[in-house]
């Protein structure tokens, strides 16, 4: 930075710490890291500041003031997203406005299945309120202990519980938002059924703060779950995996939770992570699906899964098995689809994908995207796993160890290009649940058609208009 930008820089500071006061204020390069890094440490920026509200007003004010300084906001919750929609961009022109402040359960009813929380709860802190209370919050997703509500609404998080209760979207029953100007939009009730024209809370949800700071959540309850069987099960591939989902659909209903495929790599990379898992089944069938099943009542979920089991095992659709005996045992299997991250970043960089095609074709998908990826990349460990029954599936690319910086960003580069360009013959969705970013959004804006292009360009301008909120996430609008 020239001196008369760094003296820029310090006025700008000053400023918003005198109008909002230095408890609200980061300026502290050091300090600013964990909120200028992205969750995979891929990518560190700056930041004029820092600022963390502690309300609602004190949020419209932060945005207030900002406006009139000229400086462009990016919203953060978390910051566990995937997709860089949470990290600056533009160090000298832009602040994070993070709401980890704003923490509070407002209410919880257990009479109305609802809550209001605060964007700034963590979502396992959520999660155990509304257990506490005798009720139980449909998203969760394995950042659960670090993300925030205000994140998951804003990219509309998707999760392993999906196939049971919907994207964070259909959790959501109202918002407080502050829009770009500072102005605060209430719609937090609690209403099922509201049909007075367009829903406008759908608006900022998916939108990755791009129209404005979700402040707090109105969020939908279910029962507590008081049955809960989870079961680990060896298959002969992806397509018998997904042949077995359509059985467990038809014959375990609504009451299936959770339907995940992994890959036996997924076991190594897990065990790389944490060396003292034990996997309870042997590691030599082509694929494995983590399945459960969940209910309260008057159902037998153990007897249902039981002799939903017996079935496909007697039709060859499952190879072995293993059924949880305890809460324990169940965390246990689970540690496995969790620690399969960890393992694959302690690899270093890597490519990371989420897409998603029709469940009729994602077996036929996957295959054509391997065969691709062992073709160009032949010394590179290649894994697909995911939620299977909702389309959704991480293909992801591991280079060799001896693979050099340079190499590596070639590999991530040209094998995210080879699975795009499948994704594309499939119709598929080059993002399923992580959102757009500023990391996808060549790509994104690369195939969108035109009709949308030009609403989602009105919408940001009518409501953004100098593209104050997030710019360069998702789309980029001219002003």
């Amino acid at each position: 930075m020239t001196s008369s930008a760094i003296a820029h820089t310090a006025d700008l500071q000053a400023a918003l710490v005198r109008r909002l006061g230095a408890a609200s204020v980061i300026t502290d390069p050091q300090d600013q890291v964990r909120y200028c890094r992205d969750w995979h440490g891929d990518v560190t920026s700056g930041a004029v500041a820092v600022l963390r509200p502690d309300s609602t007003q004190a949020v419209a004010e932060a945005v207030r003031v900002c406006a009139e300084l000229g400086l462009a906001v990016v919203p953060q919750g978390g910051n566990t997203g995937l997709v860089l929609g949470a990290t600056p961009d533009d160090p000298q022109h832009q602040v994070v406005l993070t709401l980890e402040r704003m923490n509070r359960v407002r209410s919880m009813d257990p009479g109305d299945f609802s809550a209001v929380v605060e964007a700034g709860c963590v979502l396992q802190q959520v999660q155990e309120a509304a257990e506490d209370a005798g009720m139980f919050l449909g998203l969760s997703l394995g950042a659960e202990g670090s993300c925030q509500i205000g994140g998951n609404i804003s990219t509309n998080a998707g999760g392993i519980n999906v196939l049971r209760y919907g994207m964070a979207r259909e959790q959501v029953l109202g918002l407080e938002v502050v829009l770009p100007d500072g102005t605060i939009l209430d719609a937090l009730g609690t209403l099922r059924k509201d049909n007075r024209g367009i829903d406008i809370k759908q608006l900022f949800i998916g939108a990755e703060g791009i129209l404005g700071v979700v402040t707090a959540v109105s969020l939908k309850l279910h029962p507590r779950p008081e049955q809960v069987e989870t079961a680990l099960l060896g298959v002969d591939s992806l397509h018998t995996a997904i042949a077995l989902y359509r059985r467990a659909r038809r014959d375990c209903c609504d009451l299936m939770t959770a339907f995940e495929f992994m890959p036996p790599s997924a076991f190594m990379l897990a065990r790389e992570a944490i060396p003292s898992l034990t996997l309870p089944i042997a590691m030599d069938h082509p694929g494995y699906v983590l399945m459960e099943l969940s209910g309260s009542g008057l159902v037998d979920m153990r007897a249902l899964l039981d002799r939903f089991l017996e079935n496909v095992m007697a039709d060859e659709l499952v190879r072995d098995g293993v059924v949880a005996a305890s809460r324990a045992q169940a965390a246990n299997l689970w540690k496995f689809r969790e620690a399969m991250n960890e393992g694959q970043a302690q690899r270093g960089a890597h490519l990371r994908t989420d897409v998603s095609v029709s469940l009729s074709q994602l077996s036929s998908f996957v295959e054509q995207a391997e065969t691709r990826l062992r073709a160009e990349f032949p010394d590179c460990l290649t894994l697909s796993y995911g939620h299977v029954g909702d389309g959704n599936v991480h293909i992801n690319v591991i280079p060799p160890a001896s693979a050099d910086a340079v190499e590596r960003d070639r590999v991530i580069h040209d094998a995210k290009d080879c699975i795009n360009a499948v994704i594309d013959e499939f119709r598929g969705s080059i993002s399923a649940e992580h959102g757009i970013g500023r990391l996808k959004r060549p790509e994104f804006e690369a195939r969108i058609s035109d009709p949308r292009r030009q609403l989602l360009t009105a919408i940001k301008r009518a409501i953004d208009p100098d593209g104050r909120l997030n710019p360069n996430c998702q789309i980029r609008c001219n002003a």
